[in-house]
């Protein structure tokens, strides 16, 4: 059985504080809709330090998925910023944001997102050949290769590396989805309803995976979630309404 033990946030001491990695100020989203403008986030502001589980809540329309949107740099927001391992990212140009982008995140998303015509050795790899020519953590090719197959080993798909998506499962594409979000040793994987597109067999595998993963990497994770009994995993829990920070709880 795999080891599923919550991972445990980076702890600081008087002389090394524990570092933020994620700090989000006074964001606001606005869209405009005809002659109306609908503020989608109103003035949130939190900060994540290193190796924390943060589960972010809501209902539908509530603002999760436009923020974790922000917090990857996919969206710019109205106005406040976000900051990524203590560079500001909301504002930057397409080029330097992709480079942060592969240096310090990793996504896992609900729709899997495999390229279907990639092995899933090969999707595997993919941010380790998108980002070559960064500074990123990945290595050589042959690095990248072994770590790949190392994911694919941890995550119970060792015999399917040259399978493609369509010859996999729900619950395997997403797995893939996962050694993927690693394959770069991000400081930072953010998760969109991982287990929203699969039955509660596999949707309780795969996210007992991403625990195991993330205690082993020592990450820190944000996932959005709708389900309590997922959140309740985390250290911590933001629950968002109509666009604002309703609660910010942690685990006792």
């Amino acid at each position: 059985m795999l080891d599923t033990t919550l991972p445990q946030p980076v702890r600081g001491s008087a002389r090394q504080p524990v570092a933020v990695m994620i700090q989000v100020t006074d964001l606001h989203k606005q869209l405009r809709s005809g002659t109306r403008t609908l503020s989608i986030l109103k003035g949130i502001t939190f900060s994540v330090p290193a190796g924390e589980f943060l589960a972010i809540m809501g209902s539908s329309g509530s603002g999760k998925s436009t923020l974790l949107g922000l917090l990857a740099g996919l969206d710019t927001p109205t106005s406040g910023d976000v900051h990524l391992n203590g560079q500001a990212i909301s504002y930057l140009a397409e080029d330097k944001l992709a480079g942060i982008r592969g240096r310090t995140l990793g996504f896992v998303f609900q729709s899997y997102q495999l390229i279907p015509t990639l092995t899933a050795l090969e999707n595997v790899l993919l941010p380790h050949e998108l980002n070559a020519d960064t500074k990123s953590p990945g290595g050589s090719q042959a690095e990248g290769l072994a770590r790949a197959r190392q994911l694919l080993s941890a995550v119970g798909l060792a015999d399917r590396t040259d399978h493609y998506p369509v010859q996999l499962s729900g619950g395997e594409q997403q797995r893939v989805a996962l050694a993927r979000a690693f394959v770069l040793q991000p400081p930072i994987v953010l998760a969109d309803e991982p287990t929203g597109n699969l039955d509660s067999a596999n949707g309780q595998a795969v996210l007992d995976l991403l625990l195991d993963l993330n205690r082993r990497e020592g990450t820190t994770l944000v996932l959005v979630t709708h389900d309590p009994a997922v959140a309740a995993l985390a250290h911590r829990r933001i629950t968002l309404k109509d666009g604002q920070i309703l609660s910010d709880e942690r685990s006792s």
